[in-house]
């Protein structure tokens, strides 16, 4: 599904490179649920941005479903992610002046769905998620697991083949993230691919492998 090599990422203050990312080669699998973790500042964030196709800056060469990503322009790049790929984000990204359901049906807005198929998937999404009763809240009504059970909800309404999440329960405490957790991997059970950065290690183990990333190097990648 999708194939890095010699991937790699700089700064560059006058004649100086600081390396993010250095000779990353990495291969994900369909089905697959990936935990990259590390130190802060090991580039997980980084590695996960060029993945989702949000950095453009970088080098080396990407294949997703053996399209070169590094060879397509912006315009196709984005066509491309929303095609394929749903977000999960720590601080949740909701929008705070749309509803619940707005907020879900944004993504298919992208996919040129009418308006009203999108308001059927939206309202199976809700069902799914069993927010149903949320649908006309804004997020500010919402708490801080909930929100995050809408930001899943919105990755996968327009039923994406990989998931990319960056800390996904860093906000929540214990129990929130515990849920947070079994829904990813039900997620992946269903066959959607997964890969999350991380600090924990309980979250990491939901995973079928681990990447452990140091000074922007991959130092190991090894079954969960």
């Amino acid at each position: 599904m999708i194939g890095l090599r010699n991937i790699e990422k700089y700064f560059a203050q006058g004649a100086t490179k600081t390396y993010v990312l250095r000779r990353i080669d990495l291969d994900i699998k369909p089905g697959e649920f990936v935990s990259i973790m590390g130190p802060s500042g090991a580039g997980k964030s980084t590695l996960l941005h060029i993945l989702g196709m949000h950095d453009q800056s970088w080098g080396g060469e990407y294949y997703f479903d053996e399209v070169a990503v590094h060879k397509l322009d912006h315009k196709k790049r984005a066509q491309l992610r929303n095609s394929n790929i749903g977000f999960v984000f720590q601080s949740y990204h909701l929008l705070d002046d749309q509803t619940v359901f707005e907020n879900l049906e944004l993504p298919l807005s992208y996919r040129d769905v009418g308006k009203k198929d999108r308001q059927s998937i939206v309202c199976h999404t809700l069902d799914r998620f069993q927010i149903v009763g949320k649908k006309d809240l804004f997020p500010s009504q919402l708490s801080g697991g909930q929100q995050q059970l809408v930001g899943i909800a919105r990755a996968v309404v327009a039923n994406p083949r990989i998931i990319l999440a960056d800390e996904p329960t860093g906000n929540l405490h214990s129990s929130q993230g515990k849920e947070i957790m079994e829904m990813f991997r039900k997620l992946n059970d269903e066959g959607t691919t997964i890969v999350q950065v991380t600090h924990s290690e309980v979250n990491a183990a939901y995973g079928n492998r681990i990447v452990r990333l140091e000074d922007g190097w991959i130092v190991k990648s090894a079954v969960a």
